[in-house]
């Protein structure tokens, strides 16, 4: 069993993302349980979003206590109860700006991919909703879903844009793989 962790602020879509990342699962014919977690349901506060991938029905009902993959909508919020789901196996994928040098000199115990997931959005005119870059890049650190049923997703089910969305999609998926290819070498 897959189990992943999206965490972001309120109005930064992360639930969406996981909505549409739980369908394109679905779409590939895994399993799927999806649910969301909201503190004060306002804009700023922290989101959660959890997805548990099978190949058989996911019957466990509780909060994942231990990811192995951790897509990350703000820097700020790795730290603390966040990590404190992660291991040194578990992949996360933050939006920022910042090269991988400084994470793995700041967070030495994980792996985590950084993606400007702003400035893919911003080139797609997403202006900040950068969900779907982030959403690319995920399924390529962890090699899941294919890009072609992530993109068909989105195209069926993002509420707007539906060709920005899939243009940042595909750069963040292109970005996320230039990042690992370097890191293999």
């Amino acid at each position: 069993m897959l189990e992943i962790i999206i965490q972001g602020r309120g109005g930064q879509g992360a639930q969406t993302a996981g909505n549409l990342l739980a369908m394109a699962f679905f779409a590939q014919g895994r399993q799927v349980q999806s649910f969301a977690s909201y503190g004060g349901a306002r804009r700023g506060t922290p989101v959660s979003s959890f997805i548990r991938i099978d190949d058989k029905p996911v019957r466990v009902r509780c909060d994942i206590e231990r990811a192995d993959a951790i897509l990350c909508f703000d820097a700020s919020l790795l730290e603390g109860r966040l990590l404190a789901t992660a291991t040194a196996r578990t992949l996360i994928v933050v939006n920022s700006a910042r090269a991988p040098e400084h994470f793995a000199a700041k967070m030495p115990a994980y792996r985590v991919i950084p993606i400007d997931a702003i400035a893919i959005a911003t080139r797609h005119g997403m202006g900040r909703i950068v969900n779907s870059a982030l959403l690319g890049a995920f399924a390529r650190a962890i090699e899941a879903p294919d890009l072609d049923v992530l993109e068909r997703t989105l195209r069926d089910e993002a509420p707007k844009k539906k060709d920005e969305n899939v243009a940042a999609c595909a750069e963040g998926y292109r970005r996320a793989d230039t990042l690992l290819q370097r890191s293999a070498a």
